[in-house]
């Protein structure tokens, strides 16, 4: 079912960085509570990516994956600086465009002219 095309990503995706902000400015909830919170909304956002989004939603839904794995770390008492947490993210987010996103694309460069033949004949 379509709804929206791709804004019900976009708007779960809002949401959830809303509430994040949210709990860790200001709105005063537990810490386990908290991490509840980013958990569960970095796995709806990842699910919805994955069913909603065509092109990029492996990467996407594997980034909120991320995300989650993260949050569930530091809710089960890993203590890491945000620069720890941030470098974490772009470790995660790097990886996964390593392995997901680079054999999917191609470079925009002509191909060398050697690449264009073969002294192989095909079958």
């Amino acid at each position: 079912m379509r709804i929206l095309g791709r804004e019900p990503v976009a708007i779960l995706a809002f949401i959830a960085v809303a509430l994040k902000l949210g709990s860790a400015y200001g709105w005063d909830v537990s810490a386990e509570l908290q991490t509840a919170i980013m958990v569960f909304l970095s796995c709806v956002v990842a699910v919805a990516e994955a069913f909603i989004l065509k092109n990029g939603a492996a990467f996407a839904a594997l980034v909120n994956l991320g995300h989650a794995a993260v949050a569930l770390f530091l809710g089960l008492g890993l203590h890491m600086t945000a620069e720890q947490q941030a470098i974490w993210m772009m470790v995660i987010e790097g990886g996964i465009a390593l392995v997901v996103v680079r054999p999917q694309v191609t470079a925009p460069i002509a191909a060398l002219k050697i690449e264009q033949s073969s002294l192989v004949k095909a079958a």
